[in-house]
């Protein structure tokens, strides 16, 4: 389970997997501002040897994320 960096929208989303891509998928989602590594990797590793495969990310402006600098237009 290596960090790896996914492009979304222009932006870089840092992740890491654990268990088997074949498992039942399973995106654990922290709150805004929280870095992936709040998810405890050992209740991840579990998770992945009941047969998940599990995914965890740092939100934009958090960890190894993107940071977005300034104000963000706003669509009307």
């Amino acid at each position: 389970m290596a960090e790896r960096m996914a492009g979304v929208n222009g932006l870089e989303l840092c992740h890491e997997t654990f268990g088997e891509a074949s498992g039942r998928p399973l995106l654990l989602i922290m709150g805004l501002g929280s870095p992936m590594i709040w998810w405890d990797e050992q209740f991840c590793e579990n998770l992945a040897a009941q047969g998940f495969y599990v995914i965890r990310y740092d939100n934009r402006d958090t960890g190894k994320s993107t940071r977005m600098h300034g104000r963000c237009a706003r669509s009307t």
